[in-house]
């Protein structure tokens, strides 16, 4: 038996890095290439793997020591016919080769490495993944268009089944030369989405090695996958106990995907090397999802089914996708963002003698001026003067996204269910430029010919129930955005001024919002500043 010496490998150009997790600890007997710890600079995250086997017998880090190439890392010690030769650098080099394991980098940033290869551009068909049915899955969305720029992981289409939606990533970076598909198209596994212009296959399996400037050297080449390098590495412990420990780990272009397809990683099941999550594991993860009872996805426990027909005379209705598109939205919101409600009435009499006022004129533009374009126009001041309902939170909960322009989603009522064009630039329009295109989306929305970019990107919805009636509802925030407000129908109300009491037209408005993001102060600053505009119509024009 003999100690040997762990010493951090050599690093390329990091000078100091931090240890970011422990792998092993004392009294653990490792094999060669097992991992001992990771190590991450402000470029990557890596693994260093055991030059050889042995027990481990101390160790010289701990979690958030900063090291260098050489520093100590822990003793091993060792059987004297498992000891190791030295080896130099040049033999160590290859051993990055030896593996056919995927590369656990993103394709689209090998440019960050210096001894990237040249990419021979080729044109690629991308085609639709493997859904798991032979059924035909219609098209309800195209985000790209012929001549874009694209990068690995960017979302090419969405589909929708009967059950559910999916985005489908770029398996590829290059620039689209031909869109094959158009919105409502009917598609199955392979059918083709598009021809692209992208490096050759050939380029991009010489890739590898241009990640040895920032992977550690390791050990003599042997039949054991050389240990993930990725700029971004987590694990999540699968098994405790008398087993040996086993990890999941997934790189940025994995934790990308998820994030864009709304996939909990902590669910899916890794096929790679030390059960490591690869795309084609989320992709199974989602495929069985999509051919999923709608029950079995849901994160809730669900209501049992009951046999009304025993109680008298009953008929299955089928829901629309849209409808059920929508509960999950609905579900999801709820579930994720604490609603805080806000309740005002606004004293609108003024307001709606100006309104009246001006039906002379607006027969002349030929529209109908409801109190809608109003609402846009204070609601977009408002957003203004209080940005921090202008904004998103991030998912990492770290930092907000302040918006610098103004896009109000109005949400409509339609036979097939709930839709919300977007209308842009409010701050920027009149009342009689909101008011036309407050009619022209509502009747695209009722004939169902809404586009895809007219129902995206909103920082703020109105959800007006009008002349429906009503003293007022809880609206549900529309995540990612962090506050909705509910208009309920206007009602004549006595209100006290000057020692009397008059008849007015108050209306009565709910401002729901992500306490996550706003504060109750900000809220009702929120609703009054609505209140101050919407009260004396002069204010709009300020």
């Amino acid at each position: 038996m003999s100690i040997e010496n762990i010493k951090v490998p050599d690093l390329g150009d990091s000078s100091e890095v931090e240890v970011i997790e422990l792998l092993v600890s004392v009294g653990q007997s490792v094999e060669e290439n097992d991992s001992l710890l990771v190590l991450e600079s402000d470029k990557a995250a890596m693994e260093i793997p055991a030059p050889m086997a042995g027990v481990v017998k101390s160790i010289s880090v701990n979690l958030g020591d900063q090291v260098s190439t050489g520093s100590e890392m822990l003793a091993l010690e060792i059987a004297e016919s498992g000891r190791q030769d030295s080896v130099s650098e040049e033999e160590l080099a290859p051993a990055v080769e030896s593996t056919k394991e995927e590369p656990a980098f993103e394709p689209a940033k090998i440019e960050e490495t210096a001894s990237s290869p040249v990419a021979v551009p080729e044109s690629q068909t991308i085609e639709v993944p493997d859904l798991g049915s032979d059924d035909g899955i219609e098209i309800i969305e195209i985000h790209i268009k012929e001549k874009d720029s694209i990068e690995v992981d960017d979302v090419l289409i969405t589909l929708e089944s009967d059950k559910a939606a999916m985005d489908v990533p770029a398996p590829y970076a290059g620039i689209i030369e031909t869109l094959l598909v158009t919105v409502g198209d009917k598609v199955k596994t392979g059918s083709p989405i598009a021809k692209i212009m992208t490096s050759s296959p050939a380029a991009k399996k010489e890739a590898p090695a241009a990640k040895q400037e920032i992977q550690p050297t390791e050990a003599k080449a042997s039949s054991k996958p050389a240990p993930a390098l990725s700029q971004e590495v987590a694990s999540t412990p699968l098994t405790s106990g008398n087993e040996l420990s086993k990890k999941v780990y997934a790189g940025p272009a994995v934790r990308k995907m998820a994030r864009e397809l709304g996939v909990d990683l902590g669910q899916v099941k890794g096929s790679g090397a030390k059960f490591r999550l690869l795309k084609e594991d989320v992709q199974e993860f989602v495929k069985s999802k999509i051919n999923a009872l709608p029950c079995q996805s849901a994160s809730l426990a669900t209501i049992p089914d009951i046999d009304f027909s025993q109680f008298g005379e009953v008929e299955e209705v089928q829901r629309s996708k849209l409808h059920k598109l929508i509960s999950v939205n609905m579900q999801r919101n709820w579930n994720s963002v604490p609603h805080v409600a806000q309740f005002n009435e606004i004293d609108v009499t003024d307001l709606e003698e100006f309104r009246a006022g001006l039906k002379g004129e607006a027969e002349g533009r030929d529209v109908r001026l409801t109190f809608l374009p109003f609402l846009l126009k204070a609601c977009a001041k408002a957003l203004l003067e209080y940005p921090q309902f202008n904004v998103s939170l991030h998912s990492s909960g770290e930092y907000l996204i302040q918006k610098k322009y103004v896009h109000i989603g109005m949400a409509v009522a339609t036979e097939a269910g709930l839709v919300v064009p977007v209308i842009r630039n409010v701050d920027q329009k009149t009342i009689w430029q909101l008011a036309e295109e407050v009619i022209e989306l509502s009747n695209k929305a009722k004939n169902r010919k809404l586009k895809a970019d007219e129902m995206q990107g909103a920082c703020f919805t109105i959800s007006s129930l009008g002349a429906i009636g009503g003293t007022g509802f809880i609206p549900i925030v529309n995540a990612p955005e962090v506050a909705i407000l509910g208009v309920a129908k206007t009602d004549i109300k006595p209100v006290y001024i000057d020692g009397e009491f008059i008849p007015r037209k108050v209306l009565p408005i709910t401002l729901s919002y992500d306490h996550k993001a706003v504060n109750g102060v900000d809220g009702g600053l929120f609703a009054t500043y609505l209140e101050k505009l919407l009260g004396d119509v002069r204010h709009l024009a300020l």
